[in-house]
């Protein structure tokens, strides 16, 4: 027999938080429509997350508005001052497969 839990946990163990920590959920759909419309460029756009990077984006800082999440700098996110002109390029590529 091992030491370990029923799914292989080890017993008594403390959990390790993950690295940015743990945020509440939107119980109170604050966050609804940048969430609806990332998922949503998802779907069209075959699961490329990068063609939905701006939307990505819009739908942390609404989090960090609504204090749904600690504010921080968008670069330590993994966003540049690129993404920017990222996202023109992206929306005039859709518009023209569209």
């Amino acid at each position: 027999m091992s030491a370990g839990g029923a799914f292989g946990g080890n017993r008594g163990a403390r959990p390790v938080p993950p690295e940015k920590g743990v945020f509440p959920l939107d119980h109170m759909h604050l966050c609804d429509q940048e969430k609806k419309e990332y998922i949503s460029c998802l779907k069209t756009s075959g699961h490329k997350s990068e063609i939905c990077r701006h939307l990505s984006k819009k739908y942390l800082e609404c989090r960090m508005e609504k204090n749904l999440m600690a504010k921080q700098d968008m670069s330590e996110l993994g966003f540049t001052t690129d993404d920017k002109s990222q996202e023109s390029k992206m929306k005039i590529q859709n518009e023209m497969e569209g």
